[in-house]
């Protein structure tokens, strides 16, 4: 009975506050205990999550309405792994340099599985770990990175609103304005929610 309120989205994106370990990048890097993060935990970030039909991508309409409501007219795939992806020892050190773009980075997974982490408001990381199906949305400014897991293999539809855009901005870039306004819309509005100013005082 109580099953019917789970979140199916859960069974495909998972997040997690990492431990500070140097270990392979690929392991899950939980903290001792774990300590899970919600995908409402997430969306106050501005990381936005579905799970859609990985198998029947192509004729999806649930993923045609997520494209045509905010405006993803690009579209490609990427392959990551070894036997894929030209120059694959470079491009896995260049992914997992910590990060920003000046647009939403999108990733739907449709094959294998890998982690994207991301900074919360107090500069912790949370390892997200996005599996077949779940799609994913990290706001423009959030500063972020991603790495395979330990099964070495994803395949994502990537989608972009108009021409892609790609380019990194390595960390620093706090005088970014994508970087000022994500601070602005998610960071300082957080604190305004848990420090309210007293209008009696």
């Amino acid at each position: 009975m109580g099953s019917s309120c789970k979140d199916e989205r859960e069974e495909v994106i998972e997040a997690w506050y990492m431990d500070d370990s140097n270990d392979d990048q690929r392991l899950p890097h939980h903290r001792n205990p774990k300590e899970y993060v919600s995908l409402d935990q997430l969306s106050e970030l501005g990381v936005l999550s579905w799970r859609l039909d990985a198998d029947n991508y192509d004729k999806d309409e649930d993923l045609k309405k997520i494209r045509e409501a905010r405006g993803y007219s690009y579209m490609d795939m990427i392959e990551v792994c070894p036997e894929r992806l030209p120059n694959y020892e470079e491009k896995i050190k260049s992914f997992f340099e910590e990060h920003l773009h000046t647009d939403e980075e999108i990733r739907y997974c449709l094959a294998g599985s890998g982690y994207l982490d991301v900074r919360d408001k107090n500069d912790a990381w949370i390892r997200v770990w996005v599996k077949k199906g779940g799609m994913i949305v990290l706001p423009a400014g959030i500063y972020h990175r991603f790495t395979l897991d330990e099964s070495n293999y994803i395949k994502a539809m990537r989608l972009f609103v108009g021409e892609p855009v790609w380019t990194p901005y390595n960390r620093p870039q706090d005088h970014l304005p994508a970087r000022k306004e994500y601070i602005e819309a998610f960071v300082k509005k957080e604190a305004a929610v848990n420090h309210p100013i007293d209008a009696a005082a």
